[in-house]
């Protein structure tokens, strides 16, 4: 039976969410406690990568639940699995929901649209660390805000691709980009939306956002570099500790994400 699994995590302390050889990431904590706790080997596929250091408020992943195993019945249903497995589970990961899907369902390939959101304070603050990024020049979040205007489109972006990255092509659909504040002025956030992300896509962009709006970058050159520039031409990545995946959408899924069940 392949089941839906809707979780978060906190970033800081994996390195990323898909197995690494040399690192332990948030795929390896959910598959060794779920294949404890249903007493047989589980894998789970995610929706995507997140690297070293990012969060995901919202995470989607499927795994084929091993109904022959003797201890894979343990539970009323799947409200109780979760809450079960959360106990297992360090505090850094939440199960939220398990559902089940249709036997050919790809936490993957059927995701039709993902969001981010990158995290940023302007102030020194103990309690953001690892949690949000901190800006210590000034910024012009007006002018960013322009600029991030010429992201939505349908294009192009390997200005914003790692290089080396496995990527067959660096076409994406930006469907929304746009930055936001709280009533001090001293917390930013800025929300992204596509069909699919490139490789260091979010935080090459907003690295290259930062230069326009420190006055490292013309609105000009940005413009150029979003059209036709290489890794090389956009700006230094933003730090890992303000990025979080918080969407991921599926034909006819209602996710929890949209019930609002959790704020960042």
């Amino acid at each position: 039976m392949r089941v839906l699994i809707e979780l978060s995590y906190d970033g800081a302390s994996y390195h990323g969410w898909q197995r690494q050889p040399n690192g332990f990431t948030v795929q390896e904590e959910l598959e060794t406690k779920l294949s404890v706790f249903t007493g047989t080997a589980v894998s789970i596929m995610g929706c995507g990568r997140t690297d070293a250091g990012v969060h995901a408020s919202y995470f989607v992943a499927h795994a084929d639940w091993p109904m022959d195993s003797s201890k894979s019945k343990l539970f009323s249903d799947w409200k109780e699995a979760a809450w079960k497995i959360n106990g297992m589970l360090p505090p850094a990961v939440a199960v939220h929901r398990i559902s089940e899907v249709d036997s050919k369902f790809h936490a993957r390939f059927d995701a039709i649209e993902r969001g981010y959101i990158y995290r940023m304070h302007t102030y020194k603050d103990p309690f953001l660390v690892g949690r949000s990024a901190r800006i210590m020049r000034d910024t012009d979040f007006t002018k960013m805000n322009e600029a991030a205007k010429y992201l939505i489109r349908e294009g192009d972006f390997a200005a914003f691709c790692k290089t080396g990255s496995d990527q067959k092509t660096t076409q994406c659909n930006v469907t929304f980009a746009e930055f936001r504040c709280n009533d001090a002025g001293d917390q930013w956030e800025f929300e992204i939306r596509a069909n699919r992300f490139l490789r260091n896509m979010v935080r090459a962009i907003v690295g290259t956002l930062l230069d326009v709006g420190q006055g490292r970058t013309s609105l000009d050159e940005w413009i150029a570099i979003i059209q036709d520039g290489t890794r090389s031409d956009a700006g230094a990545s933003a730090p890992a500790e303000g990025l979080y995946l918080n969407r991921v959408v599926y034909p006819g899924f209602e996710s929890l994400q949209s019930k609002s069940f959790m704020k960042i």
